[in-house]
């Protein structure tokens, strides 16, 4: 399952890891949680890899304008 945003995946990651840390997490749940981590992970990765470039599209495109002027 997709995140809706960054932020959710963010807090879903925070919680997955502090049950962990807690020993809240049984034998059972460990190999889905550490899954479904790595997914998160990916996802914010990929989002803030997109958005890095977005920023430096954005960067170039206000340096071109202000080359024009």
């Amino acid at each position: 399952m997709t995140p809706e945003s960054y932020s959710l995946a963010f807090e879903e990651l925070q919680r997955i890891v502090s049950e962990m840390e807690r020993g809240d997490v049984g034998i059972d749940e460990l190999s889905v949680n550490v899954k479904r981590a790595a997914e998160l992970i990916q996802y914010c990765k990929n989002k803030l890899k997109a958005t890095e470039l977005d920023v430096a599209e954005i960067l170039k495109q206000l340096e071109e304008e202000g080359d024009a002027t």
